[in-house]
């Protein structure tokens, strides 16, 4: 089959070996993928991962144990746990010690002609949503997962960094919650998409560096990010942290301590969420995509996906 694989490069093989299901997995044919930072990010060395790259996508069942889900259209929880421990039990499979992970961590990831994943990880796609909105369900997740983590009253100011795909997402998430939010970030054009659903936003060369915000959320992919963050964010505030790079920095956290400022970490959420907010209709993902590329030309989709005048690329799978 055909893969889009990292391994000290980023390559298209078109001999890939087929996925083979293991007992409770199903084989699904992808019909459409989404590029993430987080692929561009394993390719500067993020995880350490080599294999098929990829972990937003649509697709058709075409085996399962449960023959209800054969020639269904669906997505797929990104995070395999090991089934036995108390995390997985609590349903909190992104934190199994043993869990593998679509495309990051021992997993071969969906960049391919077809990926398999657990049965219990598969959801299916309402009628009413196409593969171009399901494709944005994982990181729609990502952005409802903060709401799960920790209540935000709606008098709280609160304040998204970053106008590439997620910070957008998360924007548009927390603003159809009744939020009062602001969307900042260095791009005109990616702003305009958020302020067209009825976001708030600014220009970072514009924006007042204070501590003014109770809730600041950091999702620019950027490793000068987290400072910015901490210098919006009020005494007793909170810190969310969306960002996952490959670089480091040495930061000083004294302001963390001096400010009683907590820091919360924010990664996976739960599918389910996203896809009645899709299917509700209550924010509109289309206007995010940037290009739709077919899986021959998978690397001149990610050359794009690193351009700034990109938000979301997404590729066909034929």
């Amino acid at each position: 089959m055909k893969a889009v694989v990292f391994d000290n490069g980023l390559k298209l093989d078109n001999n890939y070996p087929m996925p083979v299901p293991q007992k409770g997995e199903a084989l699904i044919k992808v019909n459409t993928i989404g590029i993430c930072n987080t692929d561009y990010e394993i390719t500067l060395g993020y995880m350490g991962y080599k294999g098929i790259l990829g972990h937003e996508f649509t697709g058709v069942v075409e085996k399962a144990e449960n023959k209800d889900l054969i020639g269904k259209r669906v997505v797929g929880e990104i995070n395999c746990g090991c089934g036995q421990c108390d995390w997985c039990a609590q349903g909190l499979e992104r934190h199994c010690f043993n869990r593998s992970t679509l495309g990051i961590w021992q997993r071969e990831g969906c960049f391919a002609e077809y990926v398999c994943l657990p049965e219990k990880n598969l959801l299916v796609i309402p009628d009413n949503v196409t593969d171009e909105e399901a494709v944005f369900v994982e990181p729609l997740a990502a952005a409802l997962e903060i709401l799960e983590q920790v209540h935000i009253p709606p008098y709280k100011r609160v304040i998204v960094l970053g106008d590439g795909k997620l910070g957008l997402i998360i924007a548009l998430a927390l603003n159809a919650a009744g939020l009062d939010i602001t969307l900042v970030g260095k791009h005109e054009e990616k702003l305009n998409i958020a302020k067209a659903q009825g976001v708030k936003t600014e220009l970072l060369n514009n924006l007042k560096i204070e501590k003014a915000y109770d809730f600041v959320v950091e999702a620019t992919g950027s490793i000068t990010g987290f400072e910015t963050s901490l210098a919006l964010t009020k005494p007793r505030g909170t810190l969310i942290l969306k960002s996952t790079i490959a670089a480091s920095k040495e930061f000083n956290l004294a302001p963390i301590v001096i400010d009683e400022i907590t820091v919360l970490g924010s990664r996976c959420g739960q599918f389910a969420p996203a896809l009645r907010m899709l299917e509700q209709k209550r924010i509109d993902v289309k206007p995010l995509i940037s290009d739709i590329y077919a899986i021959d030309d998978s690397i001149e989709a990610f050359e794009r996906n690193k351009e700034k005048s990109s938000v979301k690329v997404l590729v066909k799978v034929k």
